[in-house]
């Protein structure tokens, strides 16, 4: 089991990050229930990796009979997750106040894009908007083009579903000392703001130009922090930034080293890159593998995603795993004693409502009704 299996979890039901940090929290062993307000089919569920180990319940809590119900469950649970905009929970009557009267050591999560308070609190929005509004978003791409939007990583996951876990974990761990229950406010451009802490430590230090992207050395301006096609249309990675791993590249590759000697030398940068633009053209991704992967030279094979699972060591440490017939990404990280696992996939909305209300002895009543609405 893992390092939470003690733990009970409340999730009203919403669609990316905070399922996310659900599923976070129910990979490590909590006991997630997330609360549906329909048992009506959803297209694609069985494929929601984030429903994962979770347990589903229906309650409509425009009910007063089932929010009563709610309202017991969170007595008897740790924390409870909710992703509206902010406002929608006290309007149903299971906003903060409602729930900490119940329970006065409850964690209530909250997890929105710009965050409970604010001039833009109740506007609607995205990951782009959240991090473009953050600065990270403008970090990312190349010179004298548009900024590319990096999925939904940043915002949403990182900034977002990752925070919220992060910030639960903390106050459940605050709460056994002070007993008492907090409200956690994550929001997405709180947390990409976060992400880009390097950033701006580098930009306090004069190491980065924030002026034009793509011409520093993290972000793609540099020929050795840059990803490069091969061959055969596939792409390569290469990441060797101390001295010691470039000059293991250069070595390897059979560069030039008095050529390449001014590796942290901007002005010389085009040029570099030009030159290890058409090096790593002259041969196909599987032939850069043979020669680089496994070495200092800070080197990896750029994978799509159906790819990834198959590399030997991916496989190796079980990063990716099967279930139901569909490869995903396993738990982590990863404990010594406390194994987090899988210990099913999605279930159908309400599959556990007679289940979980019979544990906590409380009367079903009209929540065995396939519509709540």
């Amino acid at each position: 089991m893992g390092p939470l299996n003690n733990y009970t979890i409340i999730e009203l039901a919403g669609l990316g990050p905070a399922p996310y940090a659900g599923m976070l929290l129910a990979d490590m062993g909590a006991d997630v229930i997330r609360v549906e307000k329909s048992a009506r089919p959803e297209p694609g569920r069985q494929h929601d990796i984030s429903l994962r180990n979770k347990r589903s319940i229906v309650l409509n809590l425009k009910n007063p009979e089932h929010r009563e119900k709610l309202l017991d469950l969170v007595e008897r649970a740790d924390a409870l997750i909710e992703g509206f905009r902010p406002g929608v929970t006290e309007r149903l009557g299971v906003g903060p106040d409602d729930c900490l009267a119940r329970n006065p050591a409850l964690i209530y999560g909250r997890l929105t894009g710009w965050g409970q308070d604010g001039p833009l609190a109740q506007a609607a929005g995205h990951d782009i908007n959240y991090i473009a509004l953050s600065g990270a978003l403008h970090a990312i791409g190349r010179p004298d083009t548009a900024p590319v939007p990096p999925v939904n990583f940043v915002g949403d996951m990182g900034g977002g579903g990752m925070l919220l876990a992060f910030g639960l974990v903390c106050a459940l761990l605050e709460v056994q000392s002070s007993g008492k229950g907090q409200i956690v406010d994550a929001a997405m451009i709180d947390g990409s703001a976060s992400l880009s802490w390097m950033v701006h430590y580098f930009q306090a230090a004069g190491m980065w130009n924030t002026g034009r992207r793509g011409n520093n050395f993290l972000d793609g301006g540099a020929h050795f922090y840059d990803a490069y096609e091969t061959k055969d249309g596939k792409y390569v990675s290469l990441g060797c930034l101390e001295p010691q791993f470039y000059a293991e590249f250069l070595a390897r590759v059979g560069r030039d080293a008095a050529e390449f000697s001014g590796q942290l030398d901007a002005q010389q940068w085009p040029h570099l890159k030009a030159r290890l633009t058409e090096l790593f053209k002259t041969r196909t991704r599987d032939d850069w593998c043979a020669l680089l992967e496994g070495t200092d030279a800070c080197f990896a094979p750029v994978l799509s995603i159906r790819e990834a699972p198959a590399h030997p060591h991916n496989q190796s440490r079980a990063t990716f795993i099967e279930l139901d017939g569909m490869v995903q990404p396993g738990p982590a990280p990863r404990f010594s004693r406390t194994v987090a696992d899988i210990r099913h996939g999605p279930r159908a909305p309400g599959a556990d409502t007679d289940s979980v209300l019979a544990e906590l002895n409380i009367n079903r009543g009209k929540a065995n009704r396939q519509d709540s609405q």
